[in-house]
């Protein structure tokens, strides 16, 4: 904890990367110095409850923190990059600048004239309604030099069991498999949720299957966990399912695709 303790860090945004993240920190030990939000209401929310600083104009930002983490939109990235690197009053080769996005590049941060900085990556899904056990959640660190690579490491393990290094290549093709592996699945719930809504079906009658559909993965490959009518090439129920979508061409063209994929 002393280590942690020493370290003054600025979180930049309060959406639901921060709304997770500054808890973390503070249980961690870290010195939250300040929370920015381009909406002061935001900032109120996380920050008020955990008695940390807050405001939401970038020249008001504490000057003199160790590390500054930008948790912000990737196209609000560079400007706010630029802003906050001109503002620090530290040396820069003893301020750490991170940023938390999958897609991004750390080489925003020396676009903006950082000398250390780097990338805190977490891969998870995060809604501000519901608590996430950092703990577990995989990070993946990248830096600019290798001390600075030490440090976020060291700031990673302070927050999570699981740290990994990945560069920009690699983390562009995590951020790709995940938005397969959760953004595209919750469309599937959510489309299985409206076509159950059409007969006021309720979605919970999913959820068993739902739930252990998630739980097989941990033990089998994906491929071995496959089941349904498409890896068993059961073509008559396919075209069964397909023709009772006849009234939304999207799905039956989306139905057509996936099982194709699956036979594949």
């Amino acid at each position: 904890m002393g280590e942690a303790a020493s370290q003054r860090v600025v979180v930049l945004g309060a959406g639901r990367v921060a709304t997770h993240l500054v808890p973390a920190l503070v249980h961690a030990g870290y010195d939250v110095a300040q929370v920015w939000s381009r909406t002061e209401l935001s900032a109120h929310i996380l920050a008020e409850p955990l008695g940390i600083p807050y405001t939401d104009d970038l020249s008001a930002i504490v000057p003199d923190a160790d590390v500054y983490i930008a948790c912000v939109a990737d196209g609000a990235l560079p400007g706010v990059a630029k802003e906050i690197v001109a503002h620090v009053k530290c040396p820069s080769h003893t301020v750490l600048f991170l940023h938390t996005a999958g897609s991004v590049s750390m080489d925003v941060w020396r676009e903006a004239g950082a000398t250390r900085y780097g990338i805190l990556y977490p891969l998870q899904t995060f809604s501000k309604e519901r608590s996430v056990d950092m703990r577990e959640v995989s990070l993946f660190v990248e830096a600019s030099d290798e001390a600075s690579l030490t440090a976020v490491e060291a700031l990673a393990y302070g927050l999570s069991t699981k740290v990994y290094r990945a560069d920009s290549r690699r983390r562009a093709l995590l951020h790709v498999a995940a938005v397969f592996a959760c953004n595209f699945t919750n469309a599937m719930y959510d489309a299985a949720h409206q076509l159950l809504a059409t007969d006021d079906i309720p979605f919970d009658v999913l959820l068993p299957l739902i739930d252990e559909t998630a739980a097989k993965v941990h033990v089998l490959t994906p491929r071995e966990a496959q089941t349904g009518p498409a890896v068993r090439g059961d073509v008559a129920v396919m075209q069964s399912h397909i023709d009772s979508l006849a009234n939304n061409p999207d799905l039956q063209s989306l139905y057509a695709q996936i099982s194709k994929m699956i036979m594949n």
